[in-house]
């Protein structure tokens, strides 16, 4: 049986997608199984199931992922997987040619499963870094290693534009979330700014840093670093929360996107003239810390 293989950038996220335009097209298909992976896990959290139903179908898959890995020595191309199966595979096989550490997918899937709860609150920062850091810092980490990054501060620099995403995508989905039973946030209009503050301040953080990424795929990061912001931006327009709540999911339109990327061009000059910054958000990284040995990680 032969599996046909699902673009999710190209379905699912048209901010990345737009960017990885960018991209030589080899490197685009591996962000693109990146995304896959994150989607399969990410959709098993959030489907419309008991909650017994998800997490047992969450050990099946982790009960697959370690299947597949003790293939990985073997011809992965020349057998036959379910769909889930042929994502992890291909994650699996990125994971080991381009030197991902075990320890950052194991948190990725750490910080997925951490969703199948009945009700989920969080009422510390602390909380709500360490998950930003699982479920989206770990995608930060993985793709500049699939980018050929090595450098450290680059390292923590990708940590950092994934956790401002995550925040971005908190801010942005409250009232999804809520109907969930996931309060990440609380649902008003001065928390969600509270949040897009923190996460501007891991954007600012991680730019310095893409001076690191090669010149290759520089540009493709530039654009989808700014219009990921964008989303930010467009959500603080709203000004209040009955506006917010009547705006449905919240996105930067193609006239944004081609704004955002005009601008990228002022970024990536700029990233030529500037030098590499200390790391500016050591004290959350800190609070990580506390429960995430990040120094293993990268």
């Amino acid at each position: 049986m032969i599996i046909k293989e699902t673009n999710y950038l190209a379905l699912f996220a048209k901010s990345f997608n737009w960017a990885g335009f960018f991209l030589p097209k080899d490197t685009y298909e591996e962000c693109s199984k990146l995304y896959a992976f994150c989607r399969v896990l990410d959709d098993l959290a959030d489907a419309n199931q008991d909650l017994e139903i998800k997490k047992e179908r969450f050990k099946e898959l982790k009960e697959i992922f370690k299947e597949i890995e003790t293939l990985k020595n073997n011809d992965l191309q020349s057998s036959t997987f379910e769909k889930n199966k042929v994502v992890i595979s291909d994650m699996i096989v990125i994971s080991g040619y381009k030197k991902i550490p075990d320890k950052v997918i194991k948190d990725l899937v750490d910080g997925v499963e951490s969703d199948l709860k009945d009700k989920i609150q969080f009422n510390t920062v602390k909380e709500l870094l360490v998950y930003s850091y699982r479920v989206a810092g770990t995608v930060g980490l993985m793709m500049a290693k699939i980018l050929n990054v090595s450098d450290k501060r680059a390292l923590k620099g990708a940590i950092d534009l994934g956790i401002a995403m995550q925040l971005t995508n908190i801010s942005r989905d409250v009232v999804e979330d809520y109907k969930m039973n996931r309060e990440y946030i609380k649902d008003d209009f001065e928390n969600i700014k509270s949040t897009l503050k923190l996460a501007d301040m891991f954007y600012e953080s991680s730019f310095s840093s893409l001076k690191k990424i090669s010149i290759r795929y520089r540009f493709a990061i530039i654009v989808a670093r700014r219009v990921y912001r964008q989303i930010g931006r467009e959500i603080i327009k709203k000004k209040n929360i009955e506006n917010y709540k009547k705006s449905g999911k919240i996105y930067v339109n193609n006239f944004g996107k081609i704004t955002q990327t005009i601008l990228s061009f002022v970024d990536l000059i700029k990233l030529f003239f500037i030098k590499i910054e200390n790391h500016q958000r050591s004290q959350e990284h800190d609070i990580i810390k506390s429960e995430i040995n990040l120094n293993e990680r990268i």
